[in-house]
Formats: structure tokens, C-alpha cells, sequence
């Protein structure tokens, strides 16, 4: 075999070899956003979203925003964003990407807002999102981790009635009833 056969061939081998990997298994994968944070007026606004499943350019699936102490602002509905082909190739090659999408409230309202999204990539199947919509006139801005997992794989959506969400702080440990009354008797009495 001549040797400009041999390089022929290993380049076509080698556009083969890349068009098949240019977007890994990340086409046939769901997508997993970790819940995220951000201050609202003396409160807390946490975005919750469940697996993502992929149709086409679209990953879908449930979220939940909860806003304490404002309870009444809560809000929980359909999420769907646009991830095409070449996105998650550019995602493959390292570079960040623009991501649209809508989030459609459940219920009679029915309400859908706009989304904008970037994804930075800090791997092949894991990164960082900054994802931002309007609440009323206010721009609700998160930053979620993103990463990519085998069909199958769930996010359950729960409620949480922990108002501690920086783990690094001390959490006061509940005490029985007999606990606090053998620290009672064991205080100093004043004279």
C-alpha cells in the first residue's frame, strides 16, 4: 500500500472517528440541574428541576420554584429548553452555549415566560448554567450546576421545610423532655 493511500485513509478514519464522537451519548442522555438559590426581598427564592428528558432539540420536564417566606409565590409547571445537535457538539469542544427555552406554570393560569440560559462546559458531561427570566419586573437569575446521565436516571422534586440551606452553619439539635429537665436541675441558683 502506497503511503498517500495510508494517509488517505487514516484521514478518513480519523473524520469518521470525530463525527462520531463530536456529541457523545449526550443526544440519547438526560439532563440533570441541581437546585439553586438566589436572595429574594428578606427571603430566598430556590429553583428546583426535575430530570430532564430529551425529544428531539428539546429537553423537558418538571420544576418547582420556591420562594420563602412568601409561600404564596410559589410556582411549579413544565420546563422546556433548546439543546440542538451542534450545541451539544460545542458543548463537547469546551465552549459555552446560548440556550432558549419556556417554562409553563401548571394550573388554569397557565402562565409561559421566556428563558435565557448559558452553559459553560467544565467537562465532557458535567458544567455550570446561568439561566435568567422575568418574575413580574423582576429578572430571577440562578446558577445552577448542570450534568448529563444514562436514561433512567430521576430527580425526585420534594418539599423541604429546612430553613438552613448553608451547611456549614451549626443546626440546633432538638432535646427531649428529660434531656431539659436534667439541665434545668443542674443550673446554679441564685441566693
Amino acid at each position: 500500500m502506497s503511503m498517500k493511500r495510508i494517509i488517505l485513509l487514516l484521514a478518513l478514519l480519523a473524520t469518521v472517528w470525530s463525527g462520531a464522537h463530536a456529541a457523545p451519548a449526550a443526544t440519547n442522555r438526560v439532563l440533570i440541574i441541581a437546585p439553586s438559590s438566589m436572595p429574594v426581598a428578606a427571603g430566598q427564592a430556590t429553583l428546583i428541576i426535575g430530570t430532564l428528558q430529551r425529544t428531539g432539540d428539546i429537553y423537558g420536564g418538571d420544576y418547582q420554584m420556591k420562594v420563602s417566606p412568601y409561600f404564596f409565590k410559589n410556582e411549579k409547571g413544565r420546563l422546556a429548553i433548546v439543546v440542538s445537535d451542534q450545541s451539544l457538539a460545542k458543548l463537547d469542544q469546551g465552549k459555552v452555549v446560548a440556550i432558549i427555552g419556556t417554562a409553563t406554570t401548571s394550573g388554569k393560569a397557565g402562565k409561559t415566560r421566556h428563558i435565557d440560559a448559558t452553559a459553560t462546559p467544565a467537562g465532557l458531561d458535567r458544567g455550570k448554567l446561568k439561566l435568567w427570566f422575568m418574575s413580574g419586573d423582576r429578572k430571577m437569575i440562578f446558577e445552577p450546576t448542570y450534568h448529563f446521565a444514562e436514561p433512567g436516571t430521576t430527580v425526585v422534586l420534594t418539599r423541604t421545610s429546612e430553613t438552613n440551606l448553608t451547611p456549614n452553619l451549626p443546626r440546633r439539635v432538638p432535646i427531649s423532655h428529660r434531656e431539659a429537665a436534667e439541665a434545668a436541675t443542674q443550673r446554679p441558683r441564685n441566693p
